[in-house]
């Protein structure tokens, strides 16, 4: 198999300011074509076609930087699902795979980035213990595995997303940050309301705000070796999932998430980094057959973009419930307001 026909690295290409466009949802796209699994990443295996035919419909609908179906692809996840934990790496050096041949075949120069989900529940560092978090040489190991066979497979970066805990993201920053490669750090939020100044604050399911994701690189107290924060290209936000507050899910959480992030930078006084957007498509409901659908459209969506472009992001993109129809509207959009 030829290696992804990039002209640029993808170090270089963060060099420009034109924004990058990221893929959708995947989990919700196997859904969509009738495959449920108890793991995701065994569509890798299972349904390889399946895999390469999502990926290329995102890259057709203008996407320039597609995701590796390897979000819950840990031995951890594997064994919480009663599959072999030993299958990790061959199904995430499939899932790389798959990425190329979708690139091949659009003929297009496509990013690939290393798709990196959290831990399945707490980690020691946040629970206080082992009894009901998992140890954090556990949860580091697992994080090796992954982020260093995706880096090995040709990965262009590394992509650490819907993390709960800003310290397991730094552990992940902290291996990460061994393979060379551009690494970039996705927290997913809610909305929560401070009682003192009644100022709208996001902050993880684990309470870490993008001023505490910061801190906590800075201050890395998973190597003893310095900053983490020159470790990371890239900040963002991705996910959401709010059920009650409708102004802060989808575009208007991402758009929100941003302007938080950037303020949290500018505060630490930090410069150079890009920010990444990629929120659900809405708020997640079930239809009158319990299927879950989600309710911002793709036109509803893409007309935020501008917004979100203003506020700061650089690599923008869909999770759960966005579709390649999102994915077309965004690049319309983007291309629109370049003009």
């Amino acid at each position: 198999m030829q290696e992804n026909p990039i002209i640029k690295s993808f170090q270089e290409r963060l060099k420009s300011n034109k924004p990058i466009l990221f893929d959708g949802g995947f989990g919700s796209q196997l859904f969509a074509r009738g495959i449920e699994l108890a793991n995701s990443a065994l569509a890798n295996e299972l349904h390889p076609a399946a895999v390469i035919d999502i990926h290329s419909d995102y890259i057709s609908a203008g996407a320039e930087a597609i995701g590796t179906n390897t979000f819950v692809a840990s031995p951890l996840h594997l064994e919480m699902a009663g599959q072999d934990a030993s299958d990790a790496q061959r199904l995430i050096r499939l899932a790389v795979q798959h990425a190329k041949a979708a690139v091949e075949r659009n003929e297009k120069e496509v990013y690939i980035a290393g798709s990196v989900g959290p831990s399945p529940g707490a980690i020691e560092a946040d629970s206080g213990d082992t009894t009901f978090g998992i140890p954090n040489v556990d949860a580091r190991e697992a994080h090796k595995l992954v982020i260093h066979t995706l880096a090995e497979a040709g990965v262009d970066f590394l992509c650490l997303e819907t993390m709960f805990s800003a310290k397991e993201a730094t552990l992940a920053v902290d291996v990460a940050r061994e393979t060379g490669i551009p690494v970039a750090v996705n927290l997913t939020y809610k909305w929560t309301k401070e009682r003192r100044t009644g100022d709208v604050i996001y902050r993880t399911d684990w309470g870490n705000s993008p001023a505490d994701l910061l801190d906590i690189l800075i201050n890395n107290e998973f190597s003893g070796n310095g900053s983490l924060l020159d470790a990371v290209s890239i900040i963002g936000v991705n996910c959401g999932a709010e059920s009650r507050r409708d102004e802060h899910t989808g575009m208007p959480y991402a758009i929100a998430g941003i302007e938080q992030i950037n303020t949290a930078l500018a505060e630490t006084g930090v410069n150079g980094k890009w920010m990444m957007a990629y929120p659900n498509a809405g708020m997640p409901k079930l239809d009158e057959n319990h299927n879950t659908v989600y309710t911002q459209t793709p036109a509803e969506m893409a007309s935020h973009v501008p917004a979100l472009i203003e506020a700061g992001a650089y690599l923008i993109g869909g999770c759960c419930g966005t579709t390649p129809k999102h994915i077309k509207a965004f690049r319309e959009a983007i291309v629109a307001h370049q003009a």
